[in-house]
């Protein structure tokens, strides 16, 4: 069974190197910069260059799984543990070498998994082969920042930047989530219980009142949606819009702005809770 060929978090990204693959625009010098899995995002850009199937990277080929994981003889990962920056002797290597044919593949990649490692005067030994190498002889530059690599570098790359991370939820805002994708199942009992949860862990009035009106605004939002509103970005409105009827999401709404109010007036926070549960599976 072939490893699944993917980018984590980085579907977008995913798609546009596999139209570059599939264009014969990738490059022969790629910067895949910004936050994230960038070794798992050079890995799928060399299976790419590799790949032996018609729409690469395809995932099932030996040099893709070769590629994966990490076996493949012309896809070489440029380190130096010995030394704090990667040695002189290293990339003169690494130059020399990229002029000797493949073993078994399209191209020789060669992979720089860490470019801070990379010092100005490194960069400007493998400049060289970046503008007169072999047409077989491929370079993948991994930075956080492409600023890390000299202009003339930069200047002879493609970069593709890796989306920032989503931020990180709140507690309340993962709550909100639980709340309706508990509504999309339905179940009394899993509302009840979530409900009984909420009044256990001592959440304040106020702290409820923001909960509530996070799940409320996903559940208008999916309203929304039921109505051709947009095209919403998070899968879990889709879920509500897919799962419940406009009847039933225009009816959550008006339950959950009705206890949003009651938050704000002097009401015990477990008698609010239990009254919630009771509504929401009614």
């Amino acid at each position: 069974m072939a490893e699944e060929l993917t980018i984590p978090g980085q579907e977008q990204l995913a798609a546009q190197l596999r139209a570059a693959a599939r264009a014969g625009t990738l490059g022969q010098a790629v910067i895949l910069s910004g936050q994230g899995d960038l070794a798992r995002a050079a890995r799928f850009a060399a299976a790419a260059m590799e790949c032996q199937g018609d729409d690469p990277p395809c995932g099932l080929c030996p040099a893709c799984r070769k590629v994966l994981r990490d076996i493949h003889p012309d896809v070489i990962t440029v380190r130096d543990p010995d030394h704090k920056s990667i040695a002189i002797d290293v990339l003169r290597a690494v130059r020399s070498d990229a002029y000797i044919l493949p073993n078994e593949g399209k191209r020789k990649v060669y992979l720089f998994p860490d470019c801070a490692l990379l010092d100005p005067k490194g960069q400007n030994v493998l400049l060289k082969v970046l503008e007169e190498g072999p047409p077989h002889a491929a370079f993948l530059f991994c930075a956080e920042s492409s600023a890390l690599l000299l202009p003339t570098i930069r200047s002879r790359s493609v970069e593709w930047r890796l989306a920032p991370p989503p931020p990180e939820r709140s507690a309340g805002d993962r709550d909100a989530r639980r709340l309706c994708e508990l509504l999309c199942q339905g179940r009394a009992a899993d509302l009840a219980a979530f409900c009984a949860q909420l009044e256990n862990s001592k959440i304040d009035r106020d702290s409820l009142r923001h909960l509530l009106s996070d799940a409320r605004d996903l559940i208008c939002a999916a309203l929304a949606l039921s109505f051709g509103g947009g095209d919403w970005g998070d899968g879990l409105v889709r879920q509500l819009t897919d799962t419940l009827s406009r009847r039933r999401l225009s009816a959550l709404a008006d339950i959950l702005e009705s206890f949003i109010r009651q938050c704000g007036y002097n009401v015990g926070v477990g008698h609010l809770t239990g009254a919630l549960a009771v509504a929401l599976a009614s």
